[in-house]
């Protein structure tokens, strides 16, 4: 596989084009990225039409969960969506936590951040943002975010480590996130795994549920629970461009398995954010902080 700046690179393009497409088009392929199969159903992603706060602008189909009903937002929080694409988890994050709260978008492609902040300029949504920069290297200060939440992103970044140092450091003492993502049990075949294309399509950059399970250990959350866990199954006339039959019939035995899975951490401390109507009224209320009523 090519080196990180390489595959960030093909990341950044394919999502580029994709920014241009609409649901149709990303829903008939892997995470939006690959050439459609003749099998046309929508791979990854749950459906988010009935969930509250849904806006069928902010949806290119390309996650692989439901994050946002797991993410346990509350009326007031700031949270952060990585890689936010069209605005999806945003405008869903902002129904939950309210006009009174804050939701930042984080994207490194520049066509998907002009679509969602057009997007919610169309929806008259004033306290969504959407930041252009690196999950590895996030533009938010420290602590800035009650709740984290990632719809099939992280699988796209060679430093999953960096990431998940970054929303410790984001996050408030006593926050949490909710991520759902890509990962295997059992080895992929050395031929899928060097493709580029099969990267940007959220599958060759996943890794071991295990090892995924073990960055967010090492990096300082407790409380790490899987909320949901579900086989994702990829096409055959998608995987027969990379394996043979026997290989192919391996992955249909079960013996190799692509796994959506919505992750929920939190980092230690106490929770920042006021108790009571009194502690609120005390503190100097700042916009988008949801201390005032």
């Amino acid at each position: 596989m090519e080196n990180s700046q390489k595959l960030k690179e093909i990341v950044r393009e394919k999502y580029s084009k994709i920014a241009e497409q609409d649901k149709l088009q990303n829903a008939s392929s892997c995470c939006g990225a690959t050439n459609s199969s003749e099998e046309v159903y929508n791979i990854m992603q749950d459906d988010y039409s009935s969930i509250k706060g849904y806006e069928e602008v902010g949806d290119l189909g390309l996650g692989c969960g439901l994050p946002t009903q797991f993410a346990k937002i509350s009326h007031g929080d700031t949270v952060l969506d990585l890689g936010s694409g069209a605005g999806n988890d945003c405008f869903i994050a902002r129904h939950e936590t309210g006009e009174k709260g804050k939701v930042i978008g984080i994207d490194f492609t520049e066509n998907m951040i002009n679509r969602a902040r057009k997007n919610a300029i169309s929806l008259g949504f004033n306290n969504v943002e959407f930041r252009y920069g690196d999950i590895e290297n996030m533009p938010v200060s420290d602590s800035e975010a009650n709740v984290v939440v990632s719809n099939c992103v992280l699988n796209l970044v060679p430093n999953k480590q960096q990431v998940f140092k970054e929303i410790f450091r984001v996050l408030q003492p006593g926050g949490h996130f909710s991520i759902s993502d890509i990962v295997l049990e059992g080895e992929l075949p050395e031929a899928l795994r060097r493709d580029a294309e099969m990267y940007a399509g959220c599958v060759a950059g996943a890794i071991q549920q295990t090892e995924y399970l073990k960055f967010i250990e090492e990096s300082g959350f407790e409380n790490i629970q899987i909320q949901k866990k579900k086989k994702i199954v990829i096409p055959d006339d998608i995987l027969g461009k990379y394996l043979d039959a026997d290989q192919l019939e391996s992955i249909k035995q079960g013996k190799t398995g692509i796994f959506s899975i919505t992750v929920f951490a939190t980092k230690p401390g106490q929770n920042q954010k006021p108790e009571s109507k009194s502690q609120k009224q005390q503190e100097v209320c700042c916009p988008g902080t949801g201390c005032c009523d």
